[in-house]
């Protein structure tokens, strides 16, 4: 029998240490699972947090106001709320064509940013836009308007305990619909000098705030209703109606401003 030369034997225990230790290291996985499990596991929570919660959107949305009519066009607003609060502003139609084009890109830019910063409807119209500034104004306020009740929805859904009273019809003592607060525009009247109407805030049956949207405007007419209406706003609130003097000087102001009020009063069944 032929013997195997020592040597040779060496060699051949050598490769197969060296084979076995090959396949040792192609067995080993690339990854640890249980670290890869771990680093996983945070994004997915924080994924599903962030789901539960609705998100980045925050009861996020647009609120369109109405169109209003004015002498040069329809004016229309829309909001972009986020968290209760308004977070874009608007003009999605506004007066165009000739010279009102180009008041149009004076005046919206300003509109939107002054309602953006007060977050309300109560801005100062842009000199040279009365009418724009005006319809700007009034679809602001029933954007906010809608805003507020989506709001009041919202909230009265989320308590669990929900105004069943209201579902029901009036609540004991019967003094629901008298007692929300609400706003009203009067009709436009046409006076001598340019337009006027009236807008209130009633609450609990009472006028708690007066304001005209339009009133005559430009030379004198300017300064003798920055004057006049003031005067007549206080005096709406104060009395409660329509029966109300006139400011002296500014009479045919006086009367729109006392025609549009009553209107308004009649809508709101004062």
């Amino acid at each position: 029998m032929r013997k195997t030369h020592p040597i040779r034997r060496a060699v051949l225990a050598g490769a197969a240490t060296v084979s076995g230790i090959v396949l040792l290291l192609s067995l080993k996985p690339a990854s640890d699972p249980a670290s890869a499990a771990g680093s996983a596991a945070p994004q997915q929570t924080a994924a599903a947090q962030e789901a539960a919660q609705g998100g980045s959107a925050d009861r996020a949305g647009t609120v369109t106001g109405d169109a209003v009519r004015t002498q040069y066009g329809p004016v229309q607003v829309r909001l972009t709320v986020s968290g209760g609060k308004v977070t874009d502003v608007e003009a999605v139609q506004a007066p165009s064509g000739g010279r009102s084009t180009q008041v149009t890109e004076t005046a919206v830019p300003r509109l939107n940013r002054a309602a953006l910063a007060t977050q309300s409807a109560d801005i100062d119209a842009v000199s040279g836009a009365t009418y724009t500034s005006s319809g700007y104004k009034q679809s602001l306020q029933s954007a906010l308007d809608k805003m507020e009740k989506a709001a009041g929805g919202a909230d009265a859904g989320d308590s669990g305990t929900g105004g069943s009273a209201e579902a029901g019809g009036a609540p004991e003592g019967g003094g629901s619909a008298e007692a929300a607060e609400r706003t009203v525009t009067g009709e436009t009247v046409t006076t001598e000098y340019g337009p006027v109407q009236v807008r209130i805030t009633v609450s609990g049956g009472k006028i708690t705030a007066a304001e005209a949207v339009q009133s005559p405007s430009g030379g004198q007419s300017t300064r003798i209703n920055g004057n006049a209406v003031p005067k007549l706003n206080a005096a709406a609130v104060a009395a409660g109606s329509a029966d109300i003097d006139a400011v002296s000087g500014a009479t045919y102001t006086s009367n729109g401003y006392k025609q549009s009020l009553q209107s308004a009063l009649d809508q709101a069944g004062g």
